[in-house]
């Protein structure tokens, strides 16, 4: 569990970036995040 703590700002810093560079990625970008963080958020719990 701890290296989701580390997951999440990465992503967001990878994703912030992209957005800067290519502002129409903006759309699927979220859509991925939301995605993965719903299944990640779905899976087994301990």
């Amino acid at each position: 569990m701890v290296m989701m703590a580390y997951v999440n700002p990465v992503i967001s810093i990878v994703f912030g970036v992209l957005i800067l560079i290519m502002p129409r990625l903006l759309n699927y970008l979220v859509a991925i995040y939301l995605i993965i963080t719903g299944v990640i958020g779905l899976g087994p719990h301990r």
